[in-house]
């Protein structure tokens, strides 16, 4: 049987749209440590007054939880949050992204799921301006940090582009490497950053329960041409990795406003 990148028991999502909801705030609560290690939850009565919910609801809430090992029920003591280990965690600029893509592909390690040759969706060649029948490498993987998964990435390579490294290559060193090595010149890139929940296949490689929440970032990343060389679809595990971004305040009078500050040590190093 092969090796899970977590070893986390996965017990889904309970049943019933408000038992599903309970556990999601709940979850949210404890990985933002409103009750953190220790802690002893409240009374499944108090709980379904406070969500305006039943007793049986929260219960179902309650079992989800338990068969994620996170909480642990003993008669007479109450619920409380265990204590699963400090979690490792990353965290990037928003507004230095790009060149800590290349930096996290050296403080952290990839996993090649699947690789394989066809026609891009249709999202996707809109996106990257190309033809609807033009072929595309989808390469998916995980990257880890300290043997724990924490994002699942998707990715779209025209495959004149592609053909300029193998499977093994992508498997060991960043895309932006291969990408540069294959005479790309790298101009410009337009991302959006969502939320989303996790499909079960997803859900699975990353160590979490079905439908929990996922940061979703997508990128288009494109040449001097403004030709689309990469399309980059990635979910982040949101208790391992965070965007964080410096604002400043600049301007005068009623024009003035917040701008981010961009890290002008991390700017220096990508050029």
């Amino acid at each position: 049987m092969p090796d899970k990148p977590n070893d986390r028991v996965q017990s889904g999502l309970p049943e019933g749209g408000k038992a599903r909801r309970v556990y999601l705030q709940l979850l949210d609560e404890i990985a933002r440590g409103v009750y953190p290690a220790g802690a002893v939850l409240p009374g499944e009565q108090k709980l379904a007054a406070a969500l305006n919910v039943s007793r049986v609801t929260v219960r179902r809430a309650m079992d989800a939880l338990d068969g994620d090992g996170l909480i642990e029920r003993r008669a007479g003591a109450g619920t409380k949050v265990r204590a699963t280990g400090e979690t490792p965690s990353m965290a990037a600029d928003f507004t230095t992204l790009m060149p800590q893509v290349v930096q996290m592909g050296h403080s952290t390690t990839a996993r090649l799921l699947s690789f394989s040759y066809g026609a891009a969706p249709a999202v996707v060649a809109a996106a990257m301006k190309l033809d609807p029948r033009a072929r595309v490498q989808t390469a998916v993987r995980l990257r880890l940090i300290e043997g724990q998964a924490f994002s699942h990435l998707t990715t779209y390579v025209p495959e004149a582009i592609a053909e300029n490294y193998t499977e093994a290559e992508l498997a060991t060193t960043p895309l932006f490497r291969l990408l540069e090595r294959s005479g790309v010149e790298v101009e410009t890139a337009d991302q959006s950053v969502s939320a989303t929940l996790a499909s079960p296949d997803v859900a699975d490689v990353l160590g979490l329960s079905v439908g929990a929440p996922l940061l979703s970032l997508n990128r288009v990343v494109r040449d001097a041409d403004g030709q689309g060389v990469e399309y980059l679809a990635a979910l982040y595990r949101p208790d391992m990795f965070k965007l964080e971004m410096t604002l400043g305040r600049v301007g005068a009078g009623e024009g003035r406003h917040w701008e981010p500050v961009v890290n002008k040590a991390m700017q220096e190093a990508a050029e």
